[in-house]
């Protein structure tokens, strides 16, 4: 009897990791979408624009009311992390400078995190930033108004001033303010591909569909989307992109309208330069993973994080413990 018991408990407990692991690796490759044919004209046209695209111009004619350039410079930059933030938070961009924003290096590589706002509507906001922007040096402002409707115009910003004073940070973690980042984890993760190029990682979504009610806060008009369903896409609350990706996503965007949402913006046009979204369970999309040590040292995101949770969480995942099976 007591031999039955033990093989009883370690079936389960074989049963538990397979289902915790094997789901994850199965769902990643289920959910793999189909390479993209490189033979379609257009998506070639974009890809070698990409290649040749000089930023200079762009440089020239500084476009942002408040920009962190000397940030990159040209020093050689692992995962360039931008946090889409809104101008009235300070108090969040300070809870994540002394969380996981704080990282500047993941296994002898270098991290940097930056903040992307909009301009705030207040006269006085405006002067908080300015300080909060010479204290830090890691704000990137529009200048557009920051507004809900302004998000994809948000997003498009980051990316443009990404390719043009970030040209050497290899891949680009663009994500909110509410997130918990795992960035040792994502950063093994990275370090362990073997593709080099094209590589646009998050939680995938298939089959979206375009929201058609006026009503809706995500309304998007037939005739500046006609398609049934998007493209496969990455959920925006968090999502990576390598630096050619940025610049294809950037030469592609002057032919998609920025009236749809911010992520399916960037899935629309990674699909017209070809490239083929990569699917990680890891990434909870936005979804709140409730917390476990082990768990948070494993994945790479949990959104609906409180100030209290991520300060928590960033002490106990950070201690330096391993963790066994």
């Amino acid at each position: 009897l007591r031999t039955h018991q033990w093989c009883f408990i370690l079936f389960n407990v074989l049963l538990f990791h397979v289902l915790l692991f094997g789901a994850d690796l199965l769902e990643e490759y289920f959910l793999r979408s189909l390479a993209l044919s490189y033979t379609d004209a257009k998506a070639l046209a974009i890809r070698e624009r990409a290649r040749k695209l000089d930023m200079d111009p762009l440089k020239a004619n500084l476009s942002y009311a408040v920009s962190s350039a000397a940030a990159c410079s040209d020093q050689e930059i692992f995962l360039l992390v931008v946090v889409c933030s809104s101008p009235e938070n300070r108090t969040r961009r300070n809870v994540i400078r002394q969380t996981w924003g704080n990282v500047t290096d993941a296994r002898g590589y270098a991290v940097l995190t930056l903040f992307a706002l909009g301009k705030p509507a207040s006269v006085a906001t405006q002067l908080e930033i300015n300080e909060e922007s010479q204290t830090h040096r890691d704000i990137i402002e529009g200048s557009f108004i920051d507004s809900p409707e302004m998000q994809t115009q948000k997003m498009l910003m980051s990316v443009e001033w990404t390719v043009t004073f970030c040209p050497h940070a290899r891949y680009i973690l663009k994500t909110d303010e509410d997130m918990f980042i795992g960035i040792p984890s994502l950063a093994g993760y990275l370090l362990s591909l073997t593709q080099l190029e094209d590589i646009y990682i998050g939680r995938v979504v298939h089959q979206g569909e375009p929201l058609r009610d006026p009503e809706s806060p995500g309304f998007v008009p037939i005739h500046q989307y006609s398609e049934e369903f998007y493209p496969d896409y990455c959920d925006g609350s968090a999502f990576v992109m390598s630096q050619d990706v940025a610049r294809k996503v950037y030469v592609a965007a002057e032919e998609v309208p920025v009236s749809v949402p911010p992520d399916i913006f960037v899935g629309i046009c990674a699909k017209k330069a070809g490239i083929t979204p990569i699917h990680s369970s890891r990434f909870s999309g936005e979804k709140h993973i409730s917390y476990n040590r082990c768990c948070y040292k494993f994945i790479f995101t949990s959104s609906n994080m409180k100030d209290d949770e991520l300060f928590k969480d960033w002490k106990e995942t950070s201690d330096g413990k391993d963790c066994s099976l």
